[in-house]
């Protein structure tokens, strides 16, 4: 069958029939016609499910993408409807602001999951929702949750409808829609890519759930360690923070506690506090720690803090640039492979993210705390700042000036070079730093790891630039 076969009405039906009330394939009760609207959330829905968002009033992040005039606001205030794929991390929000776009457009929501929908649900769909604009002029939004794991095969069976706007697809993924999506389904489709919530957003979830009338209604309090908790719990995740407090409600309520604390929080999520604040002593203190670990040779004591701030929520892009720093600073020469190793790392956190990106965090860390150690690369570095920021620099000695511009050879520039690949060693005596630093060492290479190579080479090479064999 061919696709325009594929999307054709046939009238011997007739009118489409009511159907079921679309589901939200995050779980709780149905979403109801005309926007997915939550006015009929049953009392026993996860309380993920009761605190969605009903308002882009009362959605919080992704303000890069909900700023006036951005285009996923323009979406959810009805301007513009275009088909979205909606990128990013779970519990950021791509349910909610699917169920808005439709809320916004007027249109009937239907939801589907990748993980359990096949071609001939998604071609039923399409054909449902064809009928109904063809019969009732009415129009279908079309979410489906987890696009990435829909075969070539099903993703094709969308192309016709979301180029025709039979349906307005919003698709939610949290891999790369540049490879996991085909091409003409990410040309036809607008993609938006949503951030982690900040730990700020995630309070403020925590607030409104502890008070809203759908969510704990205020017959709870929290004390602030527990809420830090749960905001390190969270890792950004919106669904992940409110399931954590919904668990510790319920264990203190069993209680009949009226505090929710962070014994009880500890003790529903299984998972002990880490005593680090981001802001404070502990962030220093552990990251102190670790890069003396690091620097001492001692793995098993770096990969605990490592652990320890990885646990507590640390962003990974920090610890990640000080293994590059630390490559460099306390290790250097010794082991040239270490700052490749830091690098790569910073790499491979930026593109996989967390919690993969644990191992090579790790990885890295082992290299670099099992490497030779040296400090000469910061100590040359340094010292030779310490002269330029004295005054110490001089003029560049007229025969390594640049003579490659018109009149370069009147003012005597690059006169007298000697080019160091015409003589067999490749080195050769010439002066290479102004008159006023001339027997100025500053690279001091020890004799540990690869730098103990350097340790005899280098010595060698100044007498010989220098003249003095």
């Amino acid at each position: 069958m061919g696709q325009d076969e594929l999307f054709t009405v046939n009238p011997d039906l007739g009118p489409p029939p009511e159907p079921a009330e679309p589901r939200d394939p995050k779980g709780g009760g149905p979403l109801g016609e005309g926007g997915g609207k939550n006015t009929a959330v049953p009392a026993g829905s996860p309380l993920a499910v009761r605190m969605r968002p009903r308002s882009l009033g009362e959605v919080v992040g992704q303000q890069h993408l909900l700023r006036e005039g951005a285009p996923l606001r323009r979406l959810v205030e009805g301007a513009a409807p275009a088909s979205v794929l909606l990128y990013g991390p779970p519990g950021t929000g791509k349910t909610t602001l699917a169920n808005l776009v439709s809320a916004a457009t007027g249109r009937r929501f239907v939801a589907m999951s990748a993980l359990s929908a096949g071609v001939k649900e998604v071609r039923g769909v399409i054909e449902e929702a064809r009928r109904r604009r063809n019969y009732n002029a009415e129009n279908t939004v079309l979410f489906i949750d987890e696009v990435h794991r829909f075969s070539k095969t099903q993703q094709d069976a969308l192309l016709g409808a979301v180029e025709d706007r039979t349906v307005l697809l919003v698709a939610a993924t949290t891999e790369n829609p540049s490879f996991s999506v085909v091409s003409p389904l990410l040309s036809r489709s607008l993609v938006l890519q949503l951030r982690p919530l900040t730990d700020t957003d995630i309070v403020s979830l925590i607030e409104r759930a502890m008070t809203d009338e759908r969510g704990l209604a205020g017959e709870l309090t929290l004390t602030e360690d527990a809420r830090a908790h749960l905001v390190r719990l969270a890792s950004g995740d919106a669904r992940r923070a409110l399931t954590a407090l919904e668990a510790a409600a319920d264990a203190a309520s069993a209680t009949e506690a009226k505090t929710i604390d962070l014994t009880i929080v500890e003790s529903t999520v299984d998972k002990a506090a880490v005593r680090y604040d981001r802001d404070g002593d502990q962030h220093y203190d552990v990251i102190s720690a670790f890069i003396k670990s690091i620097r001492g040779s001692d793995v098993d004591a770096a990969l605990h803090y490592l652990a320890r701030m990885i646990e507590a929520g640390e962003d990974p892009r920090f610890l990640a640039r000080r293994l590059v720093v630390h490559a460099s600073e306390d290790i250097g020469m010794a082991d040239p492979t270490a700052l490749q190793s830091a690098v790569a790392a910073a790499h491979a956190v930026q593109f996989i993210g967390m919690p993969e990106g644990r191992l090579a965090l790790a990885q890295a860390t082992v290299h670099l705390a099992t490497a030779p150690k040296s400090n000469a690369v910061i100590t040359g570095i340094d010292a030779a700042l310490s002269d330029v920021r004295s005054g110490r620099i001089g003029t560049v000695p007229p025969h390594l000036r640049d003579g490659h511009y018109a009149g370069a050879e009147k003012l005597g520039n690059a006169k007298g070079y000697r080019y160091p690949h015409n003589v067999p060693e490749g080195v050769l005596a010439q002066q290479y730093p102004p008159d006023e630093l001339v027997g100025r060492d500053y690279y001091e290479p020890t004799q540990r790891g690869a730098e103990r190579t350097l340790h005899e080479r280098v010595p060698k090479l100044r007498r010989t630039i220098r003249g003095e064999r």
